[in-house]
């Protein structure tokens, strides 16, 4: 005889069982929920000791259906590893604390169609919605509720009905690009990003574009990476180990040019000394390694803050806040990773023409460095002169 198993689950709390325990209506429960003020004193009391006894937790779905409120903003990120992420997370934290805002945490590692699943799965439960994604696209858009107000960050689309804070990342390469050039690097290699994101390619943009308005002979060199410290240590050791090493090395983030300057120190490689190595962000940990890396500031917790405020005023007036573009620009903290406090460039004797056929590193590489600087070539004076030459330098 075969006999069936009975199993029994616990039933949730529902505003129903509230309101019949303390002998009011459902109404009445659901005005106290929703803090609204016309309840009677003592049946606000009496509502109260029983959602306590009972540990009643409110649906928040269906209380922001029938109030067209919730306290919850969703925060979408591409990832959640990092010393960027972390301040930005930390800076989204304090303001929306201060909002009395809780926040939905979500992050999509997998490019454009998890962006948009994660997206579709926050839709109904949240207010607003913070989007920081490097990979989205036009078509990703559409998974966006357009009653739902949404503030980008650092995301390829910007404009249209919502609001958006990015960094100059384009910009603040150049900057960087033109920090090392000022110190007399002549060869200067670049660890990027991933293909697909949209800061990657604006800092290597930046890096090009500038390498080529400063010194229009030399010739880029990219090293791929993913923004992590592996991949700027494999990146390092790749640069370190040729036979014609770049002078500086600009990483597209700080912890791509934490890991380079591992992989050099592997090598037996001195920073600075024998290479310059530069990131972008400024996270904490950039000024406490050593050498302290010379970078970007990012206003990194600043963005998140901004950010929820901006998406604050859009929850609260939809209809009266109109969509607003803002770029932060970043700005270079110069460290040790990139040499003396002296330019480079000052401690070279006047530049001479490149030969034919020689390019601006080949040039930079030959020429005779002075005043304790570690030179390739012996200095010019103390190689003794034939007959000869000393005859044709006469007049």
């Amino acid at each position: 005889m075969r006999t069936r198993r009975l199993t029994t689950t616990r039933r949730a709390t529902t505003i129903t069982d509230v309101a019949r325990e303390a002998g009011v209506s459902v109404a009445s429960v659901s005005r106290v929920v929703n803090g609204l003020d016309n309840v009677l004193p003592e049946t606000r009391k009496r509502i109260a000791e029983v959602i306590e006894r009972l540990r009643y937790v409110p649906h928040t779905a269906a209380r922001s259906l029938s109030t067209k409120r919730t306290q919850i903003i969703g925060v979408l990120l591409p990832d959640l590893y990092g010393g960027f992420f972390s301040e930005l997370i930390r800076g989204i934290d304090a303001a929306a604390r201060g909002l009395q805002l809780h926040v939905l945490l979500s992050s999509a590692h997998g490019g454009a169609d998890e962006m948009a699943a994660a997206i579709r799965a926050m839709r109904g439960r949240v207010a607003g919605l913070l989007v920081l994604a490097p990979q989205l696209d036009a078509a990703g858009l559409d998974e966006l509720d357009a009653e739902v107000p949404t503030v980008f960050m650092n995301t390829r689309v910007k404009g249209g009905a919502s609001s958006s804070l990015a960094i100059d990342s384009y910009g603040g390469a150049r900057a960087m690009v033109r920090h090392l050039v000022a110190r007399g690097h002549r060869s200067i290699a670049h660890i990027s990003g991933p293909a697909d994101n949209f800061d990657s390619h604006e800092r290597e943009r930046g890096y090009r574009d500038e390498l080529t308005a400063a010194l229009p002979r030399a010739r880029p060199v990219v090293v791929r990476g993913d923004f992590t410290e592996a991949s700027g240590f494999a990146a390092g050791h790749d640069l370190g180990a040729r036979s014609r090493r770049p002078a500086a090395v600009f990483a597209a983030n700080d912890g791509m040019a934490i890991g380079c300057i591992a992989a050099f120190h592997a090598l037996g490689l001195a920073v600075p000394d024998d290479l310059a190595v530069a990131g972008f962000d400024d996270i904490p940990l950039a000024a406490y390694i050593r050498p302290a890396l010379t970078t970007m500031r990012v206003p990194i917790v600043e963005l998140g803050r901004s950010a929820v405020t901006r998406l604050a005023a859009a929850i609260a007036q939809p209809t009266r806040t109109k969509p607003v573009t803002t770029t932060l620009q970043p700005a270079l903290v110069v460290r040790e990773s990139c040499g003396p406090a002296e330019p480079r460039a000052a401690l070279q004797p006047p530049s001479q023409p490149a030969r034919d056929g020689e390019d601006d590193e080949t040039h930079a590489r030959n020429a005779p460095r002075i005043r304790g600087v570690r030179r390739s070539v012996a200095p010019a004076v103390s190689r003794p002169r034939s007959p000869d030459r000393r005859a044709r330098r006469r007049p």
